[in-house]
């Protein structure tokens, strides 16, 4: 069997996923940071801003799927790193000039668009891996990628706090604009087999379109995995929500602690990625996975326990060490197994649908888990997120799912 540092572009690729995701972190306890503390936010507007960030995926998902498919997909990665960096980069700037302020956050020029560009870049990137592997590594290759996110996990958040409290969180935010212009440069660089799509191939946007959301709604395997990842992303994103703004004013873990407890997702992240392939072959596609979503789910409840004093931290991190590495455990194997069952043809359009909608969810469960902490309570919001959470792995326990194995191929879809 081949291996992954002999697949010719691979090892570029994944640097530039390493370097995008080291800027992502620490970019991702600045934001917040950013705007609940710098900016003095509620935890509904906590919420508004993570809502606009996410919502063009529920707007635009499934068309940005259709239209990669219809395009190389090397040049669009590219160019939405090269956006993505210009845009970060006026934050410290707009901050600096005292124009920053929430109402800019959600505005188009800022979360939004930035949504817009990671949507049409997620697309493109997971449907380029099958490009640069062959099927056999297509697992190890998810994995790794999911490990360099985890490896960014452990450090960057650490970082991200010192850098917040050298420089405040504004600057903070331009380690990810440098990261995603280095992502960028990398991949311009990168040689493997990108084909032209067949234009003569295409037919109307609509049809394409409905094209892909039936191969992932009418998939025997897709369709169970796809609807509850949906609510997991859902649930999820209440609880990270209320988290953020939870963790600091409730049990008052200050900001280095956050970045601490953040560092232990990934240092499990790192350990999920590595036993993912070997869990998988132990026992199977379906119950890896409903391992992992199990896992994932209960694993928020120290973190809905979590009080004031020395043990605050210990019940924080321990929530992240086990919902991460349970999400590092089953991720790789699911995105293998998508990929595996999808056409080439399809694989944009079917990436785009299943990411969109999930977050979508995001886009839903922002605001939600802001509300119900300023109007009920963070204990309360945190307790929804954990139910749901746990309802949808059972759901997926008794779907046809469970019997997901790794040598499923292009499966005919279900009659409609």
């Amino acid at each position: 069997m081949p291996r992954l540092v002999d697949v010719p572009g691979y090892a570029r690729f994944w640097t530039a996923s390493a370097v995008s995701a080291f800027g992502s972190q620490v970019s991702g306890l600045a934001l917040p940071i950013l705007t609940a503390v710098t900016l003095s936010a509620s935890a509904t507007e906590v919420g508004l801003v993570n809502a606009a960030r996410w919502s063009p995926y529920l707007l635009f998902g499934v068309v940005a799927g259709v239209l990669v498919d219809r395009c190389r997909r090397k040049p669009v990665l590219v160019a939405m790193d090269l956006g993505r960096a210009a845009l970060l980069g006026a934050i410290p700037l707009l901050y600096a000039l005292d124009r920053l302020d929430i109402a800019t956050l959600c505005a188009c020029v800022f979360a939004f668009t930035f949504g817009v560009l990671c949507l049409f870049f997620d697309a493109a990137n997971q449907s380029y891996v099958p490009r640069l592997v062959p099927r056999e590594l297509l697992n190890a290759g998810y994995a790794r990628v999911g490990q360099a996110d985890a490896v960014a996990g452990s450090t960057g958040p650490l970082i991200a706090g010192v850098l917040i409290k050298l420089l405040g969180a504004p600057v903070a935010v331009l380690v990810e604009a440098v990261s995603c212009l280095a992502s960028g440069l990398l991949l311009t660089s990168v040689r493997a087999h990108d084909p032209v799509p067949d234009r003569g191939a295409r037919r109307g946007l609509v049809s394409e379109l409905r094209e892909g959301v039936a191969r992932v709604y009418r998939h025997r395997t897709l369709a169970s995995i796809a609807l509850t990842s949906h609510l997991m992303l859902l649930f999820n994103t209440v609880v990270s929500t209320v988290f953020v703004v939870f963790a600091l004013r409730e049990p008052r873990i200050g900001d280095f602690c956050l970045g601490v407890a953040y560092a232990c997702a990934g240092l499990r992240g790192v350990l999920g990625g590595a036993f993912s392939g070997r869990v998988a072959k132990k026992l199977d596609v379906g119950a890896t996975l409903i391992a992992g979503r199990l896992l994932a789910a209960v694993g928020w409840l120290p973190l809905v326990l979590a009080h004031r004093g020395p043990w605050a931290l210990v019940c924080v991190s321990a929530a992240f060490f086990v919902v991460s590495g349970a999400i590092s455990l089953e991720s790789p194997v699911e995105m293998s197994c998508r990929q595996a069952v999808t056409p080439d043809r399809l694989r944009g359009r079917m990436n785009a649908t299943i990411r969109s909608f999930n977050w979508g969810m995001v886009a839903i469960g922002a605001p939600l888990g802001g509300l119900l902490a300023d109007h009920v309570g963070y204990r309360f919001a945190l307790s929804v997120g954990l139910t749901g959470a746990v309802l949808q792995a059972l759901a997926l326990t008794v779907s046809p799912t469970r019997g997901a194995r790794a040598t499923d191929a292009h499966e005919p879809l279900v009659p409609a």
